[in-house]
């Protein structure tokens, strides 16, 4: 698999623990074509990447920031789109933290793909959760010629109970709120899991004394 690393910018300040930082993975899913690419390298590398490329597989990205005073080094995972490369692709969902669900906005094919791409992601995943941390980017706000009303996609999203960013990869709108929602859902998680599975471990811990034995 072709990996890239970005940058870590570690936030400095003296709330930051180094001891404390939690890896997330997080993995970018949509049609061809939507930018998910160009997405991910505004958001890491804060540049617009315009290289028309096909991605086949997966790229990785990396990228440490702080959510709520917890340092988070996201592993953001870039899949291609093609129809094709869907089993492929579906294989990378494994151990997944959250996802972003990409469209193109000029695009209507793309956003109703979404249906398809959300329901094979939440089919794969384990354990599957249907809250699972999730947001939906409408891709291209900045192109005039919109074929996918913003009060279609938000319905469609409020109906399924994701966030919906209108975002540009191109002027860089939206991108970073975009990315540190789904963080701060993922952290979220991260935490009741890791909770759930202290107090399970607590719980498999024998309750009864042993009996005493006479003599």
């Amino acid at each position: 698999i072709p990996t890239a690393q970005g940058p870590l910018l570690v936030p400095q300040g003296p709330s930051m623990d180094a001891s404390k930082k939690v890896d997330l993975k997080i993995i970018i899913i949509g049609a061809l074509g939507v930018g998910k690419t160009s997405l991910l390298h505004q958001y890491v590398h804060k540049t617009f990447y315009e290289d028309y490329r096909t991605t086949l597989g997966a790229s990785i990205l990396t990228k440490v920031v702080a959510v709520d005073n917890t340092p988070l080094k996201l592993q953001i995972w870039d899949t291609g789109g093609q129809e094709r490369f869907r089993s492929m692709v579906s294989t990378f969902y494994k151990g997944s933290d959250g996802c972003v669900l990409a469209f193109d906005v000029t695009d209507r094919e793309s956003f109703e793909s979404l249906d398809n791409w959300r329901d094979d992601f939440l089919e794969k995943v384990i354990p599957r959760e249907q809250d699972f941390p999730m947001v939906v980017l409408g891709n291209k706000i900045d192109i005039c010629d919109r074929q996918v009303p913003r009060e279609i996609a938000s319905a469609w999203c409020k109906e399924k109970d994701i966030p919906y960013f209108e975002v540009s990869a191109k002027n860089d709108i939206n991108v970073a709120e975009a990315f540190e929602t789904l963080a701060k859902q993922a952290l979220t998680t991260y935490k009741g899991i890791f909770e759930s599975y202290l107090t399970d471990s607590i719980k498999l811990t024998p309750n009864d004394k042993p009996k005493k034995s006479c003599c």
